[in-house]
């Protein structure tokens, strides 16, 4: 090969395919207008949490490039489920991402990858796969359907109420001081010396399901006892 032809090559290898070019416009069109929907309509509507909002919608644009430009040197499907497995375990250094956000990765992710990587099938069936993600997570989402039980730990100064005797009487006192519709009380740790235990306590809470501060089982190691 002579350098003409190496340069007509290279030449037409760097001419726009219009057909490619529509069919890369049109499946990221498709996996834009999806993820935004969910993020915005579906996730953010109850998080309000703008920093995941920003971090879905890049990794979701990241996702569909890398798959989608890298289809053309025969993507192999572990590659593509390898992106899983490092997105999946991503942990910033601030705080552990939240499982409900994780799911959220998990699912913005699994979006981009099929919107990229399936082309051998129809628009309508790749609507379809997107619109019963969209139909999953809103059923998911809908309070009616799953009664949500929240927890939160009480360090508590009448140590006479634990006994489980009085169990109706630390419950009552426990609602008029928090507010708190309270099903279930766990004792845990009792100090007699300073009048403290640590109670556990159960309520319904269907406006308190994205509250992270739920999830917190134990006291800072500086918070006094």
């Amino acid at each position: 090969m002579n350098e003409l032809d190496l340069f007509e090559e290279v030449a037409e290898s760097a001419l726009i395919d219009p057909e490619n070019m529509a069919l890369l416009l049109v499946r990221f069109a498709i996996n834009l207008v999806v993820t935004w929907f969910i993020i915005h309509f579906q996730y953010y509507k109850q998080s309000r949490r703008r920093d995941y909002y920003f971090t879905f919608f890049l990794i979701s644009i990241s996702i569909f490039f890398l798959i989608f430009l890298l289809g053309g040197v025969k993507l192999k499907v572990g590659f593509a489920l390898g992106l899983f497995a490092i997105f999946g375990i991503i942990r910033y250094r601030t705080e552990t991402m939240p499982v409900r956000e994780m799911t959220y990765l998990f699912v913005i992710i699994s979006l981009s990858v099929i919107n990229a990587l399936a082309i051998t099938i129809s628009y309508m069936e790749l609507l379809a796969t997107n619109l019963i993600f969209i139909l999953a997570i809103w059923l998911c989402e809908k309070n009616r359907w799953l009664k949500h039980t929240a927890t939160k730990l009480v360090l508590y100064d009448k140590v006479e109420l634990i006994m489980p005797e009085k169990r109706d009487e630390l419950i009552a006192d426990l609602q008029t001081r928090t507010g708190l519709h309270i099903t279930k009380v766990e004792v845990g740790h009792i100090d007699f010396l300073k009048d403290t235990a640590m109670l556990k306590i159960h309520y319904d809470s269907d406006s308190e399901v994205n509250n992270t501060v739920n999830e917190l089982l134990k006291f800072p190691k500086d918070q006094p006892m």
